[in-house]
């Protein structure tokens, strides 16, 4: 059943992707001059109609309920706009496809000359024949192992001060809507993308896996940060990561300035929180963003931007000015010293 749908959605993404690139895409590179990139355009296509179903689908079915159920409300959606620009940039997965297209060739023959040498390699789909074979226990496999490599990736991006201020781009954003997953620096987002696809790359998941694997990651995230008041209950925010559940981890003074630089890491599943301890089920709603955005007696708020470059370049100033201060401070010990 699962391989029959998996089958037939990919016939029909197939079926709209040759149709395009025939009647669209390549008479444009014809005139251009461009169809030296004829292949891997047709390839980059598959996955921006994914994409784009994807947007379509995340806003059918989370924009009514940010309607009808919202966490907050809102006098305007002003500061929501540019997240809806990310997440165009991210969904059309141009970056993914890059990257994992990019190594492959080179985990081929690194494979190739394991194998040569007969160094055992690592074969997921094998370690148990008969049981994990079946297209449907591999795929949870190869989600699972993705989920906890994205919970440690995650959890480091707060622990790092450099990596945070990349980070901190998304985690600025006060007003938490079904756009607001893609808000990511693109340094942190070609950073992400690389990394996942090599560990995708080394457990052995296949291209067409990949994608659906992205898209069903993506789509989740995006039901976790819409302005939704939902919960999965007891049993099944211990299991999923839900609206209530990450809308925690966004939350001023409690989500990345709590117990061990924050709480609620989880991508897709909450458990990982639960086994490395860093989980809260308080489902208080809370103001969402970072405390020096706030301010305080006699401190100015901080600034991450309104816009999609400022919060770019600002990033880059709050990274420069925390090298600056480490490089003075290594100084002054020296100094000290002498």
């Amino acid at each position: 059943m699962f391989h029959y749908i998996l089958s037939s959605l990919d016939t029909f993404v197939s079926a709209l992707q040759t149709t395009l690139y025939v009647d669209a895409v390549q008479p444009l590179l014809f005139k251009l001059g461009m169809m030296d990139y004829d292949e891997d355009t047709y390839d980059a296509l598959y996955w921006a109609i994914v994409g784009v179903l994807e947007v379509i689908a995340m806003y059918a079915i989370l924009r009514p309920l940010e309607a009808l159920r919202p966490a907050e409300t809102w006098k305007d959606r002003k500061g929501v706009r540019v997240d809806v620009l990310y997440t165009w940039i991210v969904k059309l997965g141009i970056l993914n496809l890059f990257f994992f297209f990019t190594f492959q060739p080179l985990f081929d023959s690194l494979q190739s000359w394991l194998r040569l040498h007969n160094v055992p390699t690592l074969e997921i789909d094998n370690l148990w024949p008969g049981v994990t074979t079946q297209p449907l226990v591999t795929f949870v496999i190869y989600l699972v192992v993705l989920d906890l490599a994205g919970y440690w990736y995650h959890r480091l991006e707060h622990r790092f001060g450099i990596w945070w201020e990349l980070h901190a781009v998304h985690h600025s954003q006060q007003k938490m809507s079904l756009w607001s997953d893609d808000r990511n620096h693109l340094l942190d987002d070609i950073m992400q993308a690389g990394f996942f696809a090599t560990v995708a790359l080394v457990i052995g998941v296949e291209p067409s896996q990949f994608v659906v694997l992205v898209a069903i990651t993506n789509l989740m995230q995006s039901v976790q940060h819409a302005n939704i008041r939902v919960h999965f209950g007891w049993l099944g925010d211990r299991l999923i990561v839900s609206p209530a559940f990450h809308r925690r981890h966004h939350a001023i003074g409690y989500g990345h300035e709590g117990t061990s630089y924050g709480c609620n890491f989880g991508v897709l599943f909450s458990f990982w929180d639960i086994l490395f301890r860093s989980a809260s089920f308080d489902r208080t709603v809370e103001p969402t963003g970072i405390r020096d955005q706030l301010g305080a007696p006699g401190v100015a708020p901080v600034r991450y931007g309104d816009g999609f470059i400022e919060q770019h370049w600002l990033a880059f100033k709050r990274i420069g000015a925390r090298v600056a201060a480490r490089r003075a401070a290594a100084s002054g010990k020296r100094s000290a010293a002498l």
